[in-house]
């Protein structure tokens, strides 16, 4: 068995099909058949229904996806720790973190936790969305997430393989740029509005946007929307200043806009979006500096 197959079928679950997939792994269609078919052969099993043009894996597929997964990100890990006690390689921390949190949170946060220790931390800090944090935390490739949870908008990093953590508290708040008349928001959660609201959306990657497309469908919405605009939070935030629509933002973000008035508030705290701030990472352990990391974030 090769580590290669391992990773092919990481690639076909992800892609949903052969063609999307074979091109992701940089080999032609019929090879990276070939490698499936191998993996199958060597388990025993088909991981695949053929008998549809849909790619769907069999009961046995879903089964081994999940210890496929478990594999890879296991083995990383264990690359990592090996190279850190024969000094190969440095004892950095890689942190993936969402837009939202890097602005603010995470510098703030990282400066109480290197007050509290005599020892620096070497920190890699990436800033991306969470459907690709959640990739990167899937495939064993950072010691952890720190990302925005809502209950109604569960992580692929809430399943068995991983833990978090607790760091704090914050809401999605719908804001827009006010009116010059009357400060009145421009663009209002409110039935009395001409028309569908012009709605700042996030991405479909986005992890805030799948919290936002949860509350719209736990909540009797008495307004319609048209996105007019897709982006991430920063963006998002300068475009609702410029009268460009509503947006539900961090309050951690706009409070001092809501404080100076260039933001209103387009609905009442009913409409507020609270959530929580979480530290991922994966229950396997990881390398020395890893978790001595952990150990000072639960603190």
């Amino acid at each position: 068995m090769e580590m290669a197959w391992l990773e092919d079928f990481g690639a076909l679950i992800r892609a949903g099909n052969f063609s999307r997939a074979a091109s992701a792994r940089c080999v032609t269609q019929p090879a990276f058949s070939r490698r499936i078919r191998a993996l199958e052969e060597w388990l025993g099993v088909e991981l695949v229904d053929r008998s549809t043009h849909q790619m769907i894996l069999t009961p046995a597929g879903k089964r081994f996806a999940a210890i496929a997964e478990t594999v890879l990100r296991d083995i990383e890990h264990g690359r990592r720790e090996v190279q850190e006690i024969a000094g190969t390689s440095a004892s950095t921390v890689k942190i993936l973190v969402t837009h939202a949190l890097a602005l603010n949170f995470f510098p703030q946060w990282l400066t109480k936790l290197q007050a509290m220790t005599d020892t620096e931390i070497p920190i890699q800090l990436t800033a991306d969305n969470m459907g690709a944090s959640e990739q990167i935390m899937l495939n064993g490739k950072a010691h952890f997430c720190l990302c925005y949870f809502y209950p109604g908008a569960a992580s692929v990093l809430d399943g068995a393989g991983f833990q978090s953590i607790s760091l704090g508290s914050d809401a999605l708040v719908p804001v827009s740029a006010p009116r010059e008349s009357n400060k009145a928001p421009l663009h209002a959660l409110s039935q009395d509005e001409d028309g569908p609201v012009h709605l700042l959306a996030y991405g479909d990657e986005s992890g805030m946007g799948r919290i936002v497309s949860a509350m719209f469908e736990t909540s009797a919405m008495p307004t319609s929307f048209t996105p007019v605009f897709t982006s991430h939070t920063l963006v998002l935030a300068r475009m609702a200043k410029d009268g460009k629509g509503l947006a539900w933002l961090p309050l951690s973000i706009v409070a001092d806009d809501l404080a100076t008035g260039s933001l209103v508030r387009a609905g009442d705290a009913h409409w507020d979006i609270p959530v929580d701030v979480r530290l991922y990472r994966p229950r396997a352990r990881q390398s020395q500096s890893a978790e001595a990391f952990w150990k000072l974030a639960a603190a």
